[in-house]
């Protein structure tokens, strides 16, 4: 069963690794080795991930204690952060993260969410409600990646 709980501190080091393995193995196959490298880079300093994570407060998804995902929502309604494990796709992490989102946004009175979400993740998007805005080219460490500003308005839960 999956849970999905509050961010700990002592989470930050198993988030980045599931940053990192997701990044380079996932969205590989929509973006060059080069682009993916400057998007989560070897060698990134451990404190300034920290200090991220700890600034985001995502939540944490787990299954059989292992942590398989995550997210954040800022109050703004913006998604800065969503990830799933490499290892654990199309088994409905994500739809689950989702989920806790869309439940958390209604209770804190949020009605328009928001994320800059790479191609890869665009087609699970669209699939839980979310709309293009528009396709932006974003620089990361000297490449040049697309992605699209995507919105929801309204949170209805996904159902199935």
């Amino acid at each position: 069963m999956i849970t999905i709980r509050p961010y700990q501190p002592s989470d930050a080091p198993a988030l980045w690794q599931l940053f990192y393995q997701t990044v380079r193995e996932v969205n590989r196959q929509d973006y060059t080795d080069k682009q993916v490298e400057a998007w989560a880079p070897d060698g990134f300093e451990p404190a300034v991930w920290q200090k991220k994570m700890d600034a985001l407060q995502p939540f944490v998804a787990e299954l059989d204690d292992v942590i398989v995902g995550y997210t954040d929502l800022q109050d703004c309604g913006l998604i800065d952060h969503f990830f799933c494990h490499h290892q654990y796709q199309g088994i409905g992490i994500g739809k689950a993260l989702m989920n806790h989102v869309f439940e958390q946004a209604e209770i804190r009175g949020i009605e328009r969410l928001y994320s800059e979400v790479s191609l890869t993740a665009k087609p699970f998007y669209l699939r839980l409600g979310f709309s293009v805005v528009r396709e932006q080219i974003i620089e990361v460490r000297g490449q040049r990646l697309t992605n699209f500003v995507m919105e929801k308005r309204g949170c209805s839960e996904v159902k199935g």
